[in-house]
């Protein structure tokens, strides 16, 4: 497990980027049972802009009402602690956001390592799809399909 994963997310538009990080993510991977969770406080992504920030924390995540992000999932494939290498997986699950949860598919990379698990994924959100309100005013600015980036180094514990 680890508390210090890395989350990203980045929507590209012709008027205007925008991308935070969050560097305070919990991830958890159980090689026995093939299961993996992470989550993390919405409020934990930091802007290059402040004004960015609280809009995205008050008018869109809604932060003080939906103050985290979970996913809960599997995978098929068998993990050897004792194996050096990098192995592709797909990861089947639920993820919770803005109170809404979906059941997702997600590719991923686990490195293995002196008995680390380094994994990282990325995938695209849709916004609308956890009830996510998006203004016309600002539409153009946010693009329809967000991109995820997660990555985090887990240690025995």
């Amino acid at each position: 497990m680890t508390r210090n994963g890395v989350a990203r997310f980045y929507s590209r538009t012709d008027l205007e980027d925008l991308e935070a990080e969050n560097k305070q993510v919990l991830a958890v991977i159980d090689p026995a049972g093939k299961r993996i969770a992470v989550s993390l406080l919405m409020k934990g992504f930091l802007f290059k802009k402040e004004l960015m920030q609280d809009h995205f924390n008050e008018n869109y995540a809604e932060s003080d009402r939906y103050p985290k992000a979970v996913f809960e999932g599997g995978f098929m494939e068998v993990l050897d602690l004792n194996y050096t290498g990098t192995l592709k997986l797909q990861v089947r699950g639920k993820l919770t956001l803005h109170g809404v949860t979906r059941e997702v598919e997600v590719p991923a990379t686990l490195d293995i390592k002196d008995g680390q698990i380094s994994g990282k994924s990325t995938f695209q959100v849709v916004p609308e799809d956890y009830g996510i309100r998006i203004p016309n005013l600002v539409r153009d600015k946010i693009s329809r399909k967000v991109e995820v980036f997660i990555a985090f180094t887990c240690k025995k514990q």
